[in-house]
């Protein structure tokens, strides 16, 4: 595992956001209000930031200040992007990669949602089915989920 950034974050409690890269509509407008709500609290979130809806909620968070923890299904990356930089160097970011592999896959993303749903006190599963990817962690992870959104 690679880190960068304020691996102070982890000492935190924190609150994993996971979302299927297929939501509801009307799921949409309730992630916003939770990310606006959270982002206002000093609340730390970890997640993948990997979907659409995820990194709509990592926008929300980074502008807000809070801190933040990114955990990637990939190697670290080689070049920061801009968004990131200014929250790493306030201390307010911390990125985990748990894989050495170049690209993203289906084993490396369970990998990373496992790692973010062990690490998390309270997750938040969007827009899971059955056919969802997310379907298994959601039932491992069943003490931990929360139902607020």
């Amino acid at each position: 595992m690679d880190y960068l950034g304020n691996t102070d974050l982890l000492n935190l409690p924190k609150t994993a956001f996971l979302a299927s890269s297929k939501i509801p509509v009307d799921l949409v407008l309730r992630c916003y209000d939770w990310a606006t709500q959270t982002s206002q609290s000093e609340q730390c979130v970890i997640s993948g930031f990997s979907s659409r809806m995820e990194q709509d909620i990592l926008h929300f968070l980074l502008k807000a200040k809070c801190p933040v923890i990114m955990v990637l299904a990939r190697r670290m990356y080689r070049d920061l992007p801009e968004k990131l930089k200014e929250p790493l160097t306030q201390g307010r970011l911390l990125i985990i990669s748990v894989s050495s592999a170049i690209r993203q896959s289906k084993a490396t993303a369970f990998a990373r949602n496992r790692f973010i749903c062990e690490q998390a006190n309270t997750i938040h599963f969007i827009g899971v089915t059955k056919q969802s990817s997310l379907y298994l962690l959601k039932n491992l992870f069943e003490d931990k989920t929360a139902s607020s959104i």
